[in-house]
């Protein structure tokens, strides 16, 4: 099945209103309520709620020590803060603090707000700390997040969260964007094992849909596992990300 196709069951035939409440302060809130109407839980998604606490408690236990290290090391270095703190859009608009170890210096969000794609990625190296680096290769800076699964904002798999004023350009760029919304946001995301940061939005997209319109057990492990598979060859040619 290809997303571009069909898109998700719960949204093909939704579009957006002509007209937002003049109340709304923001494209998230705005698509929060068509979002929310036209999201269909399907039985799967118990069972997909179900691996998310099983394998983000599990993975939280046996990567602690590391990540205590690793963030013992980012204070010694580069001071505070350890973990950095970014507001995301999460499913039905719902605007959450997602966590992640602090790899870059700090404000470099400040610095780096307006850009995206090929030109955030060189930007970004050059924000790099030490410490940051090789948490970077391994990955092991995302680890906090789970955090967010256990709590719900996140799902182990799912469409990449983006910060809310990426979100409102998106939505005005790609009309579809918004159809995101009906899943929780991943750690990790069919798009990601697919496609580099610097393929277009619409690409992505394409990926995120068709994920969310064919979720399953079965994909959401195949995808876990083309992810690890991928961090450990990056990981052994020395690359990050």
């Amino acid at each position: 099945m290809s997303a571009s196709a069909r898109a998700p069951a719960e949204t093909e035939s939704v579009a957006p209103p002509a007209s937002q409440p003049e109340s709304l302060s923001s494209f998230a809130e705005q698509y929060a309520g068509i979002a929310g109407e036209v999201y269909a839980p399907r039985k799967v998604d118990i069972a997909l709620r179900a691996l998310d606490l099983i394998i983000a408690g599990g993975a939280l236990i046996v990567l602690s020590p590391l990540l205590g290290l690793l963030a013992l090391a980012t204070l010694i270095t580069s001071g505070r803060p350890v973990l950095y703190r970014g507001e995301r859009v999460g499913r039905a608009g719902r605007v959450f603090t997602m966590y992640k170890l602090r790899t870059l210096k700090p404000g470099a969000e400040a610095r780096l707000g307006n850009y995206y794609g090929e030109e955030l990625s060189r930007r970004t190296e050059q924000e790099v700390t030490m410490v940051g680096r090789a948490a970077r290769l391994t990955h092991i800076d995302e680890v906090p997040q789970l955090f967010n699964v256990i709590r719900g904002d996140m799902s182990m798999v799912g469409p990449r969260p983006v910060r809310p004023a990426f979100f409102n350009r998106l939505c005005e760029e790609v009309p579809q964007y918004w159809q995101r919304l009906v899943v929780r946001p991943g750690v990790t995301g069919f798009a990601q094992t697919r496609i580099t940061r610097e393929d277009s939005w619409e690409d992505k997209l394409i990926h995120d849909l068709e994920y969310i319109a064919d979720r399953s057990i079965r994909l959401y492990l195949r995808v876990l596992g083309a992810t690890v598979a991928r961090i450990v060859s990056l990981t052994l040619r020395g690359r990050a990300r």
